[in-house]
């Protein structure tokens, strides 16, 4: 049995069945780690999207019980070289092949990686077709029509599609210090973890969660997710994320929650040519100087001005960190009247989940900024505007 995949340039690339046979649809997009491709496929992030690993071989390790970053396979379709025939870790518990074929997930084997990634690096992001079995049969003409007739990316709100519909708590590892509210965007679940672990009681809440949801969890601090689409489409997030700002309540982002907020101070966004996936990417954090290797998965940036610090309604806003490869922004901060950070955020994955552990910092930062907060409004007088802002 053979299979075929097809872009909407009209470029074809056979291969083998690996995983479900049929058909699926999507964008096509490439990830450069070399490993990490149980949390890739299970990041809410890759909603619709058919994954091409550059790494040639995949599935060495075969699929655990531990490491899914959420509760399902979110990838749309798996693009692999060379599979492992057979895994070889202590913790497997089944192939990579069994798990996509358990999860419907349609993929394809033995197509030449190197040639497809570069023909994305060049002509950018797409829309793609993986058929194997019956349908792959169909004139090519017929299969060129179906993936061109895919939704496109841009212009896509997904958010809402793989966010929990019901709030819950991960409840604070130890000594709880502070509580958060998580609003679940594609939410991978290191991150939840990576902020109890620090103490705190994070109250994950549903992408059309409002001003007043968040209140209620009486949050020392606000933090967005991850999350699929296109960041231009997110009216709601903006607009609540904008009510958080006014009320001072510090707020931390990750990668689609960065994005909003650059969308909440009057940035645009805009959709890179091919996106950065992986898990070696440079980024410069311009206060220190120092270089991060860090986890990426986003194929939007923000559109703000890298070397001035632009005035908004919520304060100073400075771009923070940098890519090194193509100077997108990777992450903004917010100054106070008195210069101190009040909000910020990263385009990439501090979780680490899979990736380096250089970014693992930035929870602190969070914490930090929250405890400082907390002891600022402590010591402001019992009735003054301040003290009653943030319960209006």
């Amino acid at each position: 049995m053979t299979a075929l995949l097809v872009l909407e340039d009209g470029r074809t690339f056979p291969g083998e069945p690996f995983g479900a046979t049929g058909r699926t649809v999507g964008e096509a997009v490439f990830a450069t780690g070399m490993t990490g491709y149980q949390e890739t496929l299970t990041d809410p992030s890759y909603h619709r999207q058919v994954v091409v690993m550059t790494a040639p071989h995949i599935g060495n390790t075969g699929w655990n019980d531990e490491d899914d970053e959420s509760a399902r396979i979110w990838v749309a379709g798996l693009v692999v070289r060379d599979p492992a025939v057979r895994p070889s870790n202590w913790r497997s518990r089944r192939s990579f092949e069994e798990e996509l074929n358990a999860q419907r997930i349609v993929g394809i084997s033995g197509v030449d990686t190197r040639a497809l990634t570069r023909h994305l690096r060049e002509r950018g992001a797409m829309r793609v077709g993986i058929y194997s079995g019956a349908v792959a049969e169909q004139p090519l003409a017929d299969l060129l029509e179906d993936v061109r007739s895919a939704p496109r990316m841009a212009g896509s709100a997904l958010a809402a599609e793989v966010s929990t519909h019901v709030a819950y708590t991960v409840p604070a590892v130890g000594t709880r210090r502070l509580t958060v509210a998580a609003v679940d965007l594609g939410i991978k679940s290191m991150t939840p973890t990576s902020l109890a672990e620090r103490g705190i009681d994070v109250h994950v809440l549903p992408a059309t969660a409002s001003i007043e949801d968040v209140l209620a969890v009486e949050p020392d601090g606000v933090f967005f997710s991850n999350g699929p689409g296109d960041p231009g489409t997110a009216d709601h997030e903006r607009d609540l994320l904008r009510e958080v700002l006014r009320r001072g309540i510090p707020y931390f982002g990750i990668c689609f929650g960065n994005q909003i907020l650059g969308r909440a101070l009057g940035f645009g966004t805009y959709k890179l040519k091919y996106g950065h996936r992986g898990i070696n990417q440079p980024v410069l954090d311009r206060s220190t100087g120092k270089v991060e290797v860090t986890a990426h998965n986003h194929g939007f940036a923000v559109d703000a001005p890298l070397d001035a610090e632009t005035t908004t309604e919520f304060g100073s806003v400075r771009v923070s960190h940098v890519c090194l490869n193509d100077d997108v922004v990777e992450g903004l901060e917010v100054l106070g009247p008195d210069g101190r950070v009040r909000a910020f955020s990263v385009q990439y994955h501090p979780e680490a989940a899979a990736g380096p552990h250089d970014a693992a910092y930035l929870f602190d930062r969070f914490v930090d900024l929250m405890l400082e907060q907390s002891t600022a409004k402590d010591r402001v007088p019992e009735g003054s505007s301040t003290s009653t802002e943030r319960s209006a």
